[in-house]
């Protein structure tokens, strides 16, 4: 294999291919072998976070005032032209608890992997990314991805573009789906990553927007299985994205892929 600076040269200048049934069978394959690891690891998270959040609401806001703030947040829900100082409030709150989150959302990037090579997986390997140095770029790179696509948007709608917004939106989602991947497993910087992950996307768009919309529907259908059932097809979306990286880049970095500065 080549070193990773290479292979993305090499796919800048001459592109690459992907047989859209090839990735999907061996993508629902790995789904097979970590689906109820993943799921129940899912679950317990979510309860947890439920949790967390309802025991930090009522310490902070009160049991005796939740049904007021209940109303206000309905009344916000419904205004169709919301405060910028609120919308602000809220997208900071977001982009720091989606810069916290992703770093144990990568560790199912790391049991598909551990899943396609038949090595043990622990829970604890969940929590392996919030190690320097790969921390500090996915906190940065979700950072940096998440303030620019919510600038966009919340610009874009309150000069009332909501379509347009949403576009753009899902476009700088897209083009940057590899990102975390090329962080864990090529041990690339958040920069660095980024721009290889719109290299990657933009050379074959049609077939992995194909793949990642196949693998959406597909999470979607656990909702049937009484919304818990989600949590089981979710996974999926991470055998996907590990899928589609290891086919166009390969995982071996630890003894393949020259490892460079890890820092921005």
């Amino acid at each position: 294999m080549k070193p990773i600076n290479d292979r993305i040269e090499d796919i800048r200048t001459n592109g690459y291919e992907l047989d859209f049934g090839t990735v999907f069978e061996n993508a629902f394959d790995n789904y097979k072998k970590i689906a109820l690891y993943a799921g129940l690891i899912l679950l317990f998270f979510f309860i947890f976070i439920i949790i967390l959040m309802s025991v930090g609401m009522v310490s902070y806001i009160g049991i005796e005032n939740m049904e007021a703030f209940s109303k206000k947040l309905l009344h916000f829900s419904e205004l169709k032209e919301k405060p910028l100082d609120i919308v602000l409030q809220i997208n900071a709150v977001m982009i720091l608890i989606s810069g916290l989150l992703n770093p144990f959302m990568a560790g199912f990037l790391k049991m598909a992997d551990c899943g396609e090579k038949d090595e043990e997986f622990h829970v604890s390997t969940m929590f392996s990314y919030y190690k320097s140095p790969y921390f500090s770029n996915i906190f940065i790179a979700v950072f940096i991805i998440t303030l620019i696509n919510m600038s966009l948007t919340t610009l874009l709608e309150f000069a009332g573009f909501n379509i347009i917004g949403s576009i753009i939106s899902l476009t700088i989602s897209f083009l940057t789906f590899l990102t975390i991947p090329f962080i864990i497993f090529g041990k690339l910087s958040s920069i660095d990553a980024i721009k290889s992950s719109i290299i990657i996307v933009s050379k074959q768009p049609l077939v992995l927007l194909g793949l990642i919309i196949v693998s959406l529907i597909a999470a979607i259908i656990g909702i049937f299985g009484f919304c818990i059932g989600m949590l089981f097809t979710m996974p999926f979306i991470y055998s996907m994205n590990y899928m589609i990286y290891k086919t166009i880049i390969g995982t071996d970095s630890a003894s393949d892929i020259k490892e460079i500065d890890p820092t921005v």
